[in-house]
């Protein structure tokens, strides 16, 4: 499924968080889709998932607007994960992905519970409560959450923030692999340079709400003469002038 965002916009109140961009996302492939914090990835995520309304633009996947009145066939097929929306604390692992799961009507849920549960290695917790699990656990039951109902469409905003090398290493190369084997198109949002270049096909920098360039990652490294992705988002960042 290929997503197209056209002139989108949000203004909250007197606040612009994001100011008319234009993007599109081919099927099966990964965008990155980066910038410092308040300049509107996440607000862009919640409108591709059809949970902010734009104030303007729209949100096309596979030519159907996310905001139309019989959009809900879309959203069985995306999902997405975040560790800045936790999971109802009180619910073991095992309830939370059971509530999910049913929520995306996913069909022989008790043998999809059991084969994600084993690829992410959440059995050892399974029956513990989820606001009693470390953040590792936390953001590999989000994640499994995320692909419980094997979404065509998957959002990541930041899916290894505040975790320790090892257990980011593991999301990232989880995510390799699923890919490989399915046939899925990501947007994924992070601060993680090195994540970004391993995981995505193309990136789009954000700044101010404003996309300010784009394109793979040897391009822009490139274009503006740096070293490395990380050294290009910085430049980017901190120069004031450098809006498009």
């Amino acid at each position: 499924m290929n997503i197209e965002v056209r002139n989108l916009t949000k203004k909250f109140k007197n606040y612009l968080a994001v100011n008319n961009i234009n993007f599109t996302l081919e099927s099966g492939k990964t965008l990155g889709l980066l910038g410092p914090n308040g300049c509107g990835k996440t607000t862009s995520i919640g409108m591709m998932l059809g949970v902010i309304t734009p104030s303007g633009g729209e949100v096309l996947i596979n030519d159907q607007n996310v905001n139309s009145a019989n959009h809900n066939d879309l959203l069985s097929k995306m999902n997405f994960a975040s560790p800045y929306i936790e999971l109802p604390k009180k619910l073991t692992v095992s309830q939370n992905l059971e509530v999910y799961g049913r929520l995306y009507g996913v069909k022989d849920l008790k043998n999809r519970i059991i084969e994600i549960s084993d690829d992410l290695n959440l059995n050892n917790f399974l029956n513990k409560q989820t606001g009693e699990l470390s953040s590792g656990q936390k953001n590999r039951v989000s994640l499994a959450k995320s692909l419980i109902n094997k979404p065509d469409i998957l959002f990541l905003d930041e899916p290894t923030a505040s975790l320790d090398p090892d257990i980011g290493d593991f999301v990232r190369e989880y995510i390799e692999i699923y890919k490989s084997k399915n046939q899925i198109t990501i947007l994924l949002a992070s601060h993680n340079m090195k994540e970004v270049e391993r995981l995505c096909d193309t990136v789009i920098m954000m700044k101010e709400g404003q996309i300010v360039d784009r394109g793979t990652c040897k391009e822009l490294v490139n274009k503006h003469g740096r070293n490395n992705l990380e050294d290009t988002f910085l430049q980017i960042a901190r120069n004031k002038n450098e809006l498009a």
